[in-house]
């Protein structure tokens, strides 16, 4: 049995991870490792990707830099969260404002630090990231339109790194990252809709604040449309480049239907949890499912 210390310890450890959201850090490393198997370096060993030190530092500097931006959202964003986030709000207050800001400057200055090893442009380039991750929460994100774009794009921008480090520019990855941009654009203008108490009541100028859930609900069925060009594209122009992923792509445009049908069903928050998690899913699906590029790929190029 674990001492009542001991069960503190692991509270403010379990709190402090849920701040940083470590299980969503965990995919993106994932992410990054499998992009760089199956799309950037396809034509490398994978045991040369896995083993290449500039790219685990490219990875270790990004998920720093990530789980710092998580901090700081969290602290400006407190008091909004126990609106609408209290029972997460209430794990995360295990862990002092103080110690939050300590880990944030910390992770910030590892990552650059594991960014040096790569490069002086990778601590330049780490260097402006982390500026953009506060300078969102810090007042981007209360203005709509430029707050869901910059999320989008911080989003995408880890993935930008490893794509200058194996210099590959064809144009299918810039297709790849359409379809990605696009939806997390959707589940950042979910989340507002999701958030929409907590923002009206702090003064956050979010679009279904300005605009209206109707408003918003248009947006999102733009996007959703917008979303079947690059999937379109991606299951004729680049069959060969994508394999048996485009099975994925197929799911998509029914998960979209289904995603539509939701939303204009939707009426408060619930629903709106229902809609966020149906793209959270589809994303992390879609992490996974870069595997199936080349089945088989993983045996044959191991060495």
């Amino acid at each position: 049995m674990l001492n009542r210390k001991q069960k503190l310890f692991l509270l403010k450890f379990f709190s402090l991870f849920s701040v940083v959201r470590g299980y969503n850090i965990l995919i993106i490393v994932i992410a990054q490792y499998l992009t760089s198997i199956y799309i950037l370096a396809p034509d490398l060993p994978v045991r040369q990707v896995l083993f290449d030190v500039n790219l685990l530092m490219l990875v270790l500097a990004s998920s720093s830099a990530i789980a710092g931006g998580y901090i700081i959202n969290s602290f400006y964003d407190s008091e909004k969260d126990l609106i609408n986030r209290p029972r997460k709000t209430m794990l995360d207050k295990l862990v002092s404002q103080r110690t939050k800001l300590s880990a944030y400057f910390v992770l910030n200055f590892l990552s650059v630090i594991f960014a040096s090893y790569v490069s002086f442009r990778a601590v330049l380039f780490f260097s402006i990231y982390i500026f953009f991750l506060w300078f969102y929460s810090h007042k981007l994100k209360k203005y709509p339109f430029i707050g869901n774009i910059t999320a989008a794009i911080l989003a995408v921008v880890p993935f930008f790194a490893i794509f200058v480090h194996y210099k590959n520019f064809d144009v299918v990855i810039f297709v790849h990252a359409t379809f990605l941009f696009l939806l997390i654009s959707m589940r950042e203008l979910v989340k507002d809709l999701e958030n929409l108490k907590g923002d009206l009541v702090h003064g956050y100028n979010t679009i279904p604040v300005v605009y209206g859930e109707k408003t918003s609900k248009r947006m999102l069925t733009v996007l959703s449309i917008l979303t079947l060009v690059p999937i379109i594209l991606l299951i004729t122009k680049f069959k060969e480049e994508i394999g048996y992923m485009d099975y994925y792509f197929y799911a998509s445009i029914a998960g979209l239907a289904v995603f539509l049908a939701v939303l204009w069903y939707s009426k408060n928050k619930i629903h709106y949890m229902v809609l966020h998690n149906i793209l959270k899913f589809a994303i992390v699906i879609g992490v996974f499912s870069i595997v199936l590029i080349h089945v088989d790929l993983l045996l044959n190029r191991f060495f």
